[in-house]
């Protein structure tokens, strides 16, 4: 029998906030699409995705 070792070492959970925040922006972004009648404007798709908000720097035109 093969063993595996366990990723990162079993020690410390790995966690890339940047892929994560990705993430999350795509959900909503999915949400949003499947709530909608028809096609997402690129205006809506910005309004999702925070395009243009400055802040915290998740999302950035």
């Amino acid at each position: 029998m093969r063993r595996v070792a366990p990723l990162g070492g079993g020690t410390v959970p790995v966690q890339d906030h940047v892929a994560l925040a990705e993430i999350e922006l795509c959900g909503e972004l999915i949400i949003a699409a499947s709530n909608a009648e028809d096609r997402l404007s690129l205006e809506s798709i910005d309004e999702v995705l925070r395009v243009g908000e400055t802040g915290d720097g998740a999302a950035g035109g």
